[in-house]
C-alpha cells in the first residue's frame, strides 16, 4: 500500500511518570511498518523527566504532539483525555501504554484485517507478559476464526466463557466509536476496557489477528498490580452481567448467572477472612456490591468462611493439592526441584 491509500491512524499514550520505559514505547511506534500514524503523547502532569522524553521525539518527528494535562487526573480520566486528541481525519485508534510496546507488524496486521471487514469496530491480538513465568497473555479465537459477530464473546465471557478483548494496549478501535461519546471508558469502572467491548460489540463485529502483537509490563504500582492485589474481577464480572446480561443473554440466563456470580464472589471473600485483609480490600468490596445493588452480607461472608474451613479441615487431599498448585504458581523453578528422579534422568 502506498501512503495516500492507507488510512489515517492516531495512536495515544496517556503517561503519569513514565521516564523509566517511555522510550521504548515511543521507539515501539516510530518502528512501525505501517507509517500512515499520528502520536499523541498526553502526559499527566508528571514530576519526572516523562515530559522532556516526549518533547525531544515530538522535535523529531512532526507526527508526534504532547498533550499536557493542565491539572492530575486518576488513570481511567486521563485515558479518556487521551481518546479525545485523535484525529478528526482517523479511520482508527491505537491506545499503547507508556510502560508497554508494540511489535512492528502491529499497526499493519490490525488495519490489514479491519479494512478487509468494515464491520469490524475492534480488533484484539495476543500480548506478551514481561515475566517470563507469564508468557503469552490473553486467551484468543480459535485459530480457524478471524472475525465473529460481537455478540459471540461477549455472551460466551458473560457466560463464564473466556476472556478474549486482552486490555487497551492489545486491542484497535475504529475512530467513530471512539468519537461516538465524550467519556469512551466509564470512569467508574476499574475494568472500563472490558465494559467497552460489552458495548460496541453488540452490533458489531469482532477481529482477532493470531500473533503476538503488543508486550505488556506489569508494575507493583499499575492498575493491573491493584486489581489483583484486591481482586476486582468478580466486581467486573458482576458489573457486566448487572449492566449487559439483559443484551446478550436471556432472562433466565441472565439470572443465573448473577447467581452464581455472587455465589463465588462470596466464597472468594470468604476465603480472604481469615487473611488480615486491611480496611482497603473490604471498603473496596463493599462499595462495588452496594453500587450494584447487592449490599455486602456479612452473615454470608462469615457463612461462606465456616465452608472454607471446614473444607480444609475434612479434605487435606485437596488442601495439599491447592496449596501445591499455589507454590507451582509463586515458585515455579522450585516445584521443577521436586520432580521424581525418575522424571530429572530423563532431561538429562
Amino acid at each position: 500500500m502506498t501512503t495516500r491509500q492507507e488510512p489515517l491512524v492516531s495512536v495515544v499514550t496517556p503517561v503519569y511518570n513514565g521516564e523509566r520505559y517511555l522510550r521504548e514505547c515511543i521507539e515501539s511506534v516510530l518502528a512501525q511498518t505501517y507509517t500512515n500514524w499520528d502520536y499523541t503523547i498526553v502526559d499527566n502532569c508528571s514530576t519526572d523527566r516523562t515530559l522532556d522524553i516526549a518533547r525531544e521525539y515530538a522535535a523529531r518527528d512532526p507526527r508526534i504532539r504532547i498533550h499536557c494535562n493542565e491539572t492530575f487526573v486518576r488513570v481511567i480520566p486521563n485515558y479518556n483525555i487521551a481518546l479525545r486528541q485523535i484525529s478528526p481525519n482517523s479511520k482508527y485508534c491505537k491506545v499503547i501504554a507508556a510502560d508497554d510496546w508494540l511489535y512492528p507488524e502491529c499497526l499493519e496486521k490490525m488495519i490489514g484485517l479491519a479494512d478487509e471487514h468494515p464491520n469490524v469496530a475492534i480488533i484484539g491480538a495476543y500480548g506478551l507478559y514481561s515475566r517470563p513465568d507469564m508468557g503469552v497473555a490473553w486467551q484468543g479465537l480459535p485459530y480457524s476464526s478471524r472475525v465473529i459477530p460481537g455478540r459471540d464473546p461477549c455472551r460466551a465471557w458473560l457466560l463464564g466463557g473466556p476472556y478474549v478483548f486482552g486490555n487497551p494496549s492489545s486491542l484497535l478501535y475504529r475512530s467513530d466509536i471512539v468519537r461516538s461519546r465524550y467519556a469512551f471508558y466509564n470512569e467508574s469502572n476499574l475494568h472500563a476496557d472490558a465494559e467497552a467491548c460489552l458495548e460496541f460489540l453488540e452490533h458489531n463485529d469482532f477481529g482477532f489477528v493470531h500473533q503476538v502483537l503488543s508486550f505488556r509490563r506489569v508494575q507493583e504500582e499499575s492498575l493491573t498490580a491493584f486489581s489483583k492485589r484486591i481482586n476486582t474481577y468478580f466486581s467486573g464480572m458482576l458489573h457486566g452481567l448487572v449492566k449487559y446480561g439483559r443484551k446478550y443473554l436471556t432472562e433466565d440466563e441472565s439470572k443465573r448467572r448473577t447467581r452464581e456470580c455472587l455465589r463465588d464472589y462470596y466464597r472468594y471473600l470468604g476465603s480472604e477472612f481469615y487473611k488480615c485483609r486491611g480496611h482497603e480490600f473490604w471498603s473496596y468490596h463493599r462499595c462495588k456490591l452496594g453500587a450494584l445493588g447487592y449490599p455486602l452480607s456479612p452473615a454470608r461472608v462469615v457463612a461462606f468462611a465456616v465452608c472454607y474451613a471446614l473444607d480444609l479441615v475434612l479434605n487435606p487431599k485437596s488442601t495439599t493439592e491447592r496449596a501445591v498448585r499455589r507454590i507451582y504458581r509463586s515458585r515455579p523453578v522450585s516445584v521443577l526441584l521436586l520432580r521424581p528422579a525418575k522424571t530429572q534422568t530423563k532431561m538429562g
